[in-house]
């Protein structure tokens, strides 16, 4: 288990998050920092043919309906999904094809905001 609070630097525009335990069932968690409308929600579950690891971020925000002018909370999501099968992969060589991933998002000829202008 992670450690409780799990404590996330600043990284600008993010601000520092605190992310305090709120559910545990051994196999899924999901934590929340309340200041900032955060929460994190991480869940391991066991396949036929391997186990998948799943992580999603959260952000709630009040904004403002462009159209009626009223507010609501609207909530926006990130989230990352691994999966290992029963054999060939250990946590060294996921850990290298994870960062291949986040290394072609973060190249200039990919980009997150590319790949949200539905580039591909």
């Amino acid at each position: 288990m992670f450690v409780d609070p799990i404590t996330v630097a600043a990284a600008a525009p993010t601000p520092a998050l605190n992310f305090a335990l709120i559910q545990f069932d051994g196999m899924k968690s999901v934590r929340s920092d309340a200041t900032n409308d955060y929460s994190l929600t991480t869940e391991h579950t066991p396949t036929k043919s391997g186990k998948r690891h799943y992580m999603q971020i959260k952000k709630r925000l009040l904004v403002v309906d462009p159209v009626s002018g009223g507010s609501s909370y609207q909530e926006a999501s990130v989230s990352v999904t691994i999966f290992v099968p029963k054999y060939g992969f250990d946590s060294t060589a996921m850990a290298a094809l994870y960062k291949a991933l986040t290394d072609t998002i973060a190249d200039a000829d990919v980009t997150v905001t590319k790949f949200l202008q539905d580039q591909s």
